[in-house]
């Protein structure tokens, strides 16, 4: 029987096309066990260890019951998911405000990496809503933050022309930002121009789904060249834009437990779920715990189902191919319609 290492330098030398990716991928997916059960990655040249799972801000934010918000935000630290995401528009701050509650208790933020999103692109923005997301969050720097939202063709060349690195740079130099990142969920050609930028970028956030791999595929075409740069990949969207539960999307036979496995098989630093209440924190949680990656047969079933129920044309990844999850305050930046 092939040895288990071989095997997935095989399927990733056919997912990236070269052995060189194929061996890169094969770092990037070691794992370091810890004390609460739920493996570590390292999160690109930043060298840090991460918990593969991610908790994501949006569903934080958008719990009713912001007490039950805090007790599974507390609940995940002590789970060992120790990776916090949230943006500064997330309920226009309503998220990083009941983050921000959540870590000031108990010493609660010194548990955590705390990752949240620049949504501007402009210098004197960005550094209004660094110090808007620092307020909220009851805390004097972030672990990581990233120019959210590249979707938009010129975005990458805002960031740089209209001064909005630069306001990164001088927040890092101050000690408020240690990593800056970029997220994206739009066209992988986005996500090169962003890394082909003169900057070394400690993070790019992008969908990872079995969806991706037929349509518009980040793991494919973004991945690799992260990989190259060792650029820390954070994956979202796990579930194709669907719901949390049940097939995913519904007329396919892949299941939501499938979707995130096969996210984690994939040489990512972590993936973000959303999570809006205990159960799905245990589920996230169960699945976590002792990772192990899906043997090649798995994942490539996963791939043959996603492609044999509409995988490529875009249906199940609306994200890519309409505005439907394009940001109100990204589209009012480029002057298209909100409502």
């Amino acid at each position: 029987m092939a040895d288990s290492n071989d095997s997935r330098r095989t399927f990733f030398r056919s997912l990236f096309g070269s052995a060189m990716a194929a061996a890169a991928a094969q770092t990037a997916l070691a794992q370091h066990d810890s004390p609460n059960g739920i493996p570590t990655r390292r999160l690109g040249r930043t060298g840090e260890q991460v918990s593969i799972l991610c908790l994501g801000g949006w569903h934080l934010g958008s719990i009713e019951d912001k007490n039950e918000s805090i007790r599974i935000q507390h609940a995940a630290i002590d789970e060992g998911v120790t990776f916090f995401d949230t943006c500064w528009d997330y309920q226009w701050g309503g998220s990083e405000e009941i983050i921000g509650r959540a870590l000031a208790q108990d010493g609660k933020r010194e548990k955590v990496f705390l990752m949240t999103k620049n949504c501007e692109r402009d210098y004197a923005g960005s550094m209004k809503c660094l110090e808007d997301s620092l307020r909220r969050m009851k805390t004097d720097r972030l672990d990581l933050w990233q120019f959210h939202e590249m979707v938009y063709d010129n975005d990458p060349d805002w960031v740089f022309e209209k001064g909005g690195l630069k306001a990164a740079l001088e927040a890092q130099k101050a000690g408020k930002v240690r990593y800056i990142g970029f997220t994206g969920h739009k066209d992988p050609r986005i996500h090169q121009k962003m890394l082909g930028k003169p900057y070394d970028w400690a993070t790019a956030q992008m969908p990872i789904n079995p969806m991706d791999a037929h349509y518009r595929s980040f793991q494919k075409e973004v991945v690799p060249r992260c990989l190259n740069q060792d650029v820390g990949v954070i994956g979202m969207k796990s579930l194709g834009g669907g719901s949390t539960v049940g097939k995913i999307p519904n007329e396919t036979s892949i299941t939501a437990e499938q979707c995130r496995r096969y996210a984690l098989s994939l040489p990512i630093s972590s993936l973000c779920i959303g999570t809006v209440s205990m159960e799905q924190l245990n589920a996230a949680v169960k699945l976590a715990r002792g990772f192990k990656p899906m043997s090649d047969a798995d994942k490539e079933a996963v791939l043959l189902s996603s492609a044999e129920n509409g995988g490529g044309d875009g249906r199940h990844e609306m994200f890519k191919s309409t505005q439907t999850y394009d940001g109100p305050h990204h589209r009012e930046q480029h002057g298209f319609a909100t409502a």
